[in-house]
């Protein structure tokens, strides 16, 4: 499998990251496709633990190529510190190569952004505040400022005074604000480019030669499919696309280099913002799961909310992805709860049963799941390292998610650590290609 591409099959936090990190060792490129530092990937290793916003979780592994791809965009200040974190930890980060044609968050962003928020109020949709959109909107516009252009000085300020000409109104409220200074934003984005400089590449032909010799290239993904701009709950979605057809776009690599497409999901469900959210749970239970699961962002440390597993939006994950396998994590949680529910279809307030994701957001927001009942399990599961150690019921729990999805279960994850995961042996992973 050349191409490998893994998505959040949820609405984000579903675990990409260690389950990127875990693959990494078999491949010889990972490649970050779309988003930004709105996203974060925590990951514990040896006792240590990892917390990533942009660089690609294959870093730990000295000599592995990562490569930031152009679809994603970049706050150089961000990446700058997380290398600076990573060097005082003594890592090696020498392959770590970011597109030159990948997008810059400018400090107007930022101040666009938290604006745009606090005027919305109730009606927010509970962006992370980091300027992802309007950069992204940057782009479509054709205002926006990107990686290479931090090497010419010349074009920097050129590109940063035609891109505040059209925000003049809506940063009429900042205009005393130093961070919007020409001159003084010019310098400090040349900075940033010296020292990324070192970094920066044309990433998509690194991810071509890798392929053209049979290697492995991961392709990972940021957020989840359900926060996806064009297939998920918008408006409370994400500003880029997290699904699997964007590893093409993001990382300059054509359909047919895709091989394998696995989802990562939570064994229970998860969402951070607003938006809606048929499986949630409000009470007691709710809060059980949230503080077993340590469920508060990697980048903001907002509490997530917290509900059953979600098949039907899961099945529709499968379908937008073309999903090969699945990764079902923090199976853990779950022990001790009993019954274990989960949704497989959705009933309106006019009692209409919805057995397919509804595309209309009126139906969606007042949606409500239908469940069947699993029996729990009180076993410790966190020593098990195959399938057969699972209990009884957690296997029929497993087995009822695979069957109703129609595709197989290629990982679990029982606990936080590293080695605390079962591999199903669905698919074999491919050892690194020869250099």
């Amino acid at each position: 499998m050349p191409g490998l591409v893994i998505v959040g099959a949820q609405w984000g936090d579903e675990g990409k990251g260690k389950v990127v990190d875990l693959i990494a060792e078999h491949a010889d490129a990972v490649v970050r496709f779309q988003g930004g530092n709105n996203a974060g990937h925590t990951i514990v290793r040896d006792g240590e633990v990892f917390k990533f916003h942009l660089v690609p979780s294959g870093i730990l592994y000295p000599g592995k190529i990562c490569a930031i791809g152009n679809g994603v965009v970049v706050d150089p200040q961000v990446l700058t510190e997380e290398l600076d974190a990573l060097r005082r930890r003594g890592l090696d980060i020498g392959g770590l190569k970011v597109s030159a044609n990948a997008h810059l968050i400018m400090p107007y962003h930022l101040l666009i952004d938290h604006a745009g928020e606090a005027k919305l109020g109730e009606q927010k949709i509970g962006t992370t505040r980091r300027g992802i959109g309007p950069c992204y909107a940057d782009k479509a516009a054709r205002l926006g400022i990107r990686v290479q252009d931090l090497l010419d000085e010349k074009i920097l300020k050129q590109k940063i005074s035609a891109a505040m000409e059209p925000k003049r109104l809506s940063l009429r409220p900042f205009a005393k604000d130093p961070m919007l200074d020409l001159h003084a934003m010019t310098e400090q984005y040349r900075t940033f480019g010296a020292r990324l400089e070192p970094h920066i590449a044309d990433t998509a032909p690194i991810a071509w030669r890798v392929l053209e010799r049979n290697g492995l290239v991961i392709f990972e993904g940021a957020q989840g499919t359900m926060l996806d701009i064009d297939h998920g709950t918008y408006p409370f979605v994400t500003s880029s696309n997290p699904v699997a057809g964007a590893a093409c776009v993001g990382a300059g690599v054509g359909p047919t280099d895709i091989d394998h497409v696995w989802g990562i999901a939570k064994a229970y469900a998860t969402r951070v913002g607003a938006g809606p959210f048929p499986t949630e749970l409000d009470g007691a239970l709710g809060e059980e799961i949230r503080a077993a699961g340590g469920e508060f962002g990697t980048t903001t440390g907002r509490p997530r909310r917290t509900g059953w597993l979600d098949l039907v939006a899961l099945r529709y994950a499968v379908r937008v992805n073309g999903l090969t396998g699945l990764v079902i994590t923090k199976l853990d949680v779950l022990t001790g709860i009993d019954p274990i529910c989960v949704a497989t279809r959705y009933t309106a307030p006019d009692e209409a049963s919805f057995e397919e994701f509804p595309y209309h957001q009126s139906v969606l927001h007042k949606a409500r799941g239908e469940y069947d009942s699993l029996a729990g399990w009180q076993e410790d599961i966190s020593g098990a390292r195959s399938y057969d150690d699972l209990p009884e019921s957690a296997r029929a729990y497993l087995d009822y998610i695979s069957d109703f999805l129609g595709i197989p279960i290629v990982m679990i994850g029982v606990g936080p650590a590293r080695d605390e995961i079962i591999w199903t042996g669905a698919v074999e992973l491919p050892r690194p290609a020869a250099a």
